[in-house]
């Protein structure tokens, strides 16, 4: 969670920096690259850093301790939720990379034109997001 929170301030860093001297000096393209840039954010921000610090934190650090529990009741299915949380934040990562990244913010909102993405930046995204949905689930068995 930490480390997501690092890279997403640093995207921030980016965005901020491309909005004091826009028209592409900073970020190249035709404005999908700010675009991709801007969605990397909101999805690590939101998915791979406030949940996993409210998930993580709060359910698997200070519930059993609020509780008296030595243990995790299933540590094997806690260790498989980091390790599926961790790997798929590489597939966030990686849709940056494909075609011309996923440019549709942290919403997924269908742009507004006739034409599709014809590259599989959004959808890698998107089954990033899943995987990262079922890290959750796996931690909240816990």
């Amino acid at each position: 969670g930490y480390w997501a929170g690092l890279s997403g301030s640093i995207l921030s860093l980016v965005i901020r920096t491309e909005l004091y001297h826009p028209g592409g000096v900073f970020l190249p393209g035709f404005g999908q690259v700010y675009n991709s840039v801007l969605t990397l954010h909101g999805v690590i921000m939101i998915f791979f850093m406030v949940m996993p610090i409210l998930i993580g934190g709060f359910g698997n650090w200070m519930l059993p301790m609020m509780l008296g529990a030595p243990e995790m009741a299933f540590p094997r299915v806690n260790a498989l939720s980091f390790w599926i949380t961790f790997f798929s934040l590489f597939l966030v990562y990686y849709s940056f990379f494909v075609g011309g990244g996923a440019g549709n913010s942290w919403t997924f909102y269908p742009p507004l034109s006739v034409e599709g993405q014809p590259d599989m930046s959004t959808d890698i995204m998107i089954l990033g997001l899943h995987m990262v949905g079922i890290g959750s689930l796996l931690g909240a068995i816990n």
